[in-house]
């Protein structure tokens, strides 16, 4: 029964391009009707080791590479999807990068160098916990630069994923969405939890007060930037364990269509002995 789901998962959070991203018509909670946790987690556990297997494959093949970039608010589980994601793979073939507060040296270049820089070499699953988005969103809401240079960057954008597209990286780009009140909920187990304290940043609630701004940034950045060679997935995320499956199979799924072939020997293997 769960197969069904997963056959929905596109169609269900896939933005098509020229479509507004609509996010307060998507249910954070919404899990396409499956109430199994169970399931969900043994379907999971699959994925997981497909991905495993895939990722060798890719590494191997050396001539392509996959990029995954993950956005969301505060708490909404960019860690938790990379950690869930990526638990059985092997860590040579993998690349996470978290973007934060640009350095001096960064600042002296365009806001795409240093993203271009931190995409996955050939053979390698990439991911970027926050990314050039931020450059649309954080920079938007708190005005860092003028409106006529935000705007224009979303076609900028546009042709830097056309461009990875089109020499052999295949970009999937997750919205994380979870409502306000699963992210007060969060906020205060990370106050609760001495263990989470780390994770707490007062600034946080800052932010959370921008809410209804970053909303709107995140609808112009998805819609806008919603392509065929870099499709945007708005996941409904309050479920942490609904979050994990729907991002797995859509990544896994979109590496089987990849097509993956070890490569062949320049040599025949028969015609070697070990001695």
């Amino acid at each position: 029964m769960i197969s069904t789901f997963c056959e929905k998962f596109e169609d269900a959070f896939k933005v098509r391009p020229g479509r507004a991203a609509k996010l307060a018509d998507r249910d954070p909670r919404d899990t396409l009707g499956l109430h199994d946790e169970g399931a969900a987690d043994a379907r999971q556990a699959h994925n997981v080791r497909r991905l495993s297997d895939l990722q060798k494959v890719l590494y191997a093949e050396g001539s392509r590479a996959v990029l995954i970039v993950l956005q969301g608010m505060d708490t909404s589980g960019k860690d938790g999807t990379t950690r869930h994601l990526l638990t059985g793979v092997n860590p040579q073939g993998v690349r996470v990068v978290g973007f934060k507060k640009p350095s001096e040296l960064e600042l002296s270049h365009d806001y795409l160098w240093r993203v271009h820089m931190a995409c996955p070499r050939r053979g390698e699953i990439g991911v970027f916990n926050r990314s050039h988005y931020e450059d649309v969103g954080i920079v938007r809401v708190h005005g860092l630069v003028p409106r006529s240079v935000w705007t224009r960057r979303y076609q900028q954008i546009n042709d830097f994923e056309r461009l990875l597209s089109e020499n052999g990286t295949v970009v999937l780009k997750f919205f994380l969405h979870i409502s306000k009140k699963e992210q007060r909920e969060r906020l205060q187990e990370r106050l609760e939890d001495p263990e989470k304290h780390w994770k707490m940043n007062p600034r946080d609630l800052d932010e959370r007060a921008l809410w209804n701004k970053y909303m709107a940034a995140y609808e112009d950045a998805i819609a806008r930037c919603a392509s065929a060679d870099a499709p945007w997935y708005v996941i409904p995320s309050d479920r942490k364990w609904f979050r994990n499956l729907a991002i797995s199979e859509i990544v896994v799924d979109r590496m089987e269509r990849m097509r993956l072939r070890y490569p062949r020997p320049a040599f025949d293997p028969r015609s070697i002995k070990v001695k």
